[in-house]
This record gives structure tokens, sequence and C-alpha cells, in this order.
């Protein structure tokens, strides 16, 4: 006896979610409770953020921080090993994986704290 195949009938498409508001919205629009949408608007909304001139010694500290929260950073090849003195930063992050961040952040020396004042009014 061959087994039936369910098949699905709806529709794809692909969203960019830029604010908050927006967030809210798509997820009350397809049913969200009020306090359902409090927790998940963070995890939609997706951030780009460069750093330009980033202590090479922070820029290490601020990528192992963005992936110990599941996010990541970009830095310049010679970063790891110190060979160079700064580097340009690509952050990749939602809010949601920010947040935690930015705290840990705050605690950190060569600039990060400026920097987590920073993204925490940015974000």
């Amino acid at each position: 006896m061959e087994k039936k195949r369910l098949v699905w009938s709806g529709n794809f498409s692909e969203m960019s979610v830029g604010t908050r508001q927006e967030a809210d919205k798509e997820l009350k629009a397809i049913g969200t409770t009020g306090r359902g949408a409090e927790i998940m608007a963070e995890k939609m909304l997706f951030k780009v953020i460069k750093l330009t001139g980033v202590d090479t010694r922070a820029a290490n500290i601020l990528k192992q921080t963005m992936l110990s929260q599941g996010a990541d950073a970009a830095v310049s090849a010679g970063t790891v090993n110190l060979a160079v003195k700064e580097t340009d930063v690509l952050i990749f992050a939602t809010v949601h994986q920010l947040r935690p961040a930015i705290e840990r952040l705050k605690e950190q020396p060569w600039g990060l704290k400026d920097i987590a004042e920073i993204l925490e009014k940015n974000i």
C-alpha cells in the first residue's frame, strides 16, 4: 500500500522587516498573541552594523561575544594574531542577540564600553 503524500498548497514569500512596529504588525497579522509578539519581535529584526577603526584586541572580544550569542562579526584577517593595530568590523545579529552582547561589552576594555553604548542607542 502506497503512502499518500501530503501536498502543501500555500504560498512562499520572502520578507524584510526593518522596525519593531513592522515586526509587531506581521506577528499580529498571523494571529500571535500580544505576549507572543513581544517575545518574538526582536528575533525578526536583523541588523548589519559596520564599525570602523576598532582596536584589534577589542575586535577579538567583540567577535567572540557575538559568537557566544549566536550572532557573528567579520574582522580583518590580521585580527586574530594582532598583526594589525585596528580593524573595521561588520556585525550581523538580531536585536534579540545584540541586547545580551551589549551588556557583556559594557564590562570590557579597549573602547568596547563606548561601542556598547553606541550599539545600545542605535538598535
